[in-house]
């Protein structure tokens, strides 16, 4: 189900983007002005979360617009003008929105650097180990107290099948699975659905997504059931579960972390997530820089917008005295709540 409405969806934005990269280039020029005009009607009419934020923290569009206007000049340098329209796009206080020129990438950093980092990779080696192992991209070791730790930390590439069948073969023998996707920024939501679909072993409702249909900033369809489904005849975990997350887990990773959390026998533990909901998509501005945003907007099974991130069943920080020591305070966290659930 996912995989086809992505697919629609995608088809959608295509045609609708399309048409917005013909507009921009037929009814704005080249100049300062006109880039500054074409980028922020590309997002007032194909943005998604505008009425949302607007709720959220009272962003203004049309006030942002003449705020904004304001600082252009006629003779400003790219750089400039650079620098304007990226500080713009901040406003929206979202991750998947970048402005690319040839030279330059803008982003909205705040969303992690505002927040602890909860995170070490310098620790997390003492938990690994020398001898672990490594799989389609996981690290994976067995914790002397017969607890599995898995770390995820993209989801850019694939993940085998029959890697994960041997992964959760081997840990099979463990009294419970931490699954640690703190710091893992994204990637691919079907790699993030296959990971997450050994976990459950019977079809469950883990949200609904829509899409813009018109240029107002409440035009959406209806939105539509999104389901997670076990994968036939493959190895699927039975036991209890803790995701680890961290503000830095982002994008994909908030959609796996949301598909998680409506699982039985699944508690994350960590910070909230950092966000991004809305599926991205491009457009381009008249002197050739692409601007990329979200333009579909994910929610939980309750309706809620997942694009400010999720947050745990259970809060934990890295203590400074325990970084100090060397101990990650979250994943001691999850092999405490673990032994108390044994099955």
């Amino acid at each position: 189900m996912i995989k086809k409405i992505f697919k629609k969806t995608a088809i959608f934005l295509l045609m609708i983007l399309s048409g917005t990269s013909c507009i921009t280039e037929d009814t704005f020029n080249d100049s300062p002005d006109g880039n500054f005009e074409a980028l922020w009607k590309i997002i007032d009419e194909h943005y998604c979360f505008l009425e949302y934020k607007n709720q959220e923290y009272g962003l203004d569009w049309n006030k942002i617009h003449s705020d904004y206007k304001k600082r252009l000049t006629s003779g400003m340098s790219n750089e400039q003008l650079f620098d304007v329209l990226s500080e713009m796009l901040n406003e929206l206080r979202d991750g998947h929105v970048n402005l690319v020129s040839k030279d330059r990438t803008s982003q909205y950093r705040e969303w992690y650097d505002n927040y602890p980092r909860n995170f070490d990779d310098s620790i997390q080696s003492r938990y690994l180990g020398k001898d672990y192992n490594t799989a389609s991209g996981l690290k994976y070791q067995i914790l002397e107290d017969n607890i599995a730790y898995v770390y995820c930390g993209s989801f850019q590439s694939g993940i085998g099948s029959g890697n994960l069948d041997q992964i959760l073969s081997k840990l099979a023998i463990c009294n419970g699975l931490i699954l640690d996707v703190r710091n893992n920024g994204g990637g691919n939501l079907t790699t993030a659905e296959k990971l997450a679909e050994r976990f459950t072993n019977e079809k469950k409702l883990i949200g609904y997504m829509s899409y813009k249909t018109g240029p107002g900033h409440n035009e959406f369809s209806t939105p539509e059931a999104v389901y997670l489904e076990p994968p036939m005849d493959r190895v699927r975990w039975q036991k209890h579960t803790v995701v680890l997350t961290n503000r830095r887990s982002y994008s994909a990773t908030n959609d796996f972390v949301n598909r998680m959390k409506q699982l039985d026998r699944v508690t994350v533990i960590g910070d909230k997530t950092g966000g991004g909901s809305g599926l991205p998509f491009s457009s381009e501005l008249p002197n050739g820089w692409s601007v990329r945003f979200s333009a579909s907007p994910m929610y939980d099974p309750d309706m809620k917008h997942l694009e400010f991130g999720i947050e745990p069943d259970k809060k934990v920080d890295i203590t400074s005295e325990d970084y100090n020591k060397g101990i990650d305070t979250i994943i001691e966290a999850a092999r405490e709540y673990l032994h108390n659930h044994k099955q």
